[in-house]
């Protein structure tokens, strides 16, 4: 296997209750993660849940352009 092809990729996780009501004064920001995912077997976006620590719950983190 070659050493040049970059088969995982990062990809920035962001909040998608946080980014839908945009940034009010309740919400001090936007909950985003960094991971890695493998563009062959997850060609989509990828959706995970995660903690949000501005909206103190586990909510839907979706994948966002760079």
């Amino acid at each position: 296997m070659s050493k040049g092809k970059n088969i995982r990729v990062r990809v920035i996780l962001e909040c998608t209750n946080c980014s839908r009501n945009g940034i009010n004064k309740e919400s001090p920001g936007i909950s985003r993660y960094i991971t890695q995912k493998n563009q062959h077997n997850t060609s989509s976006r990828l959706e995970l849940r995660k903690f949000c620590c501005y909206c103190h719950k586990h909510t839907i983190h979706g994948e966002i352009k760079k």
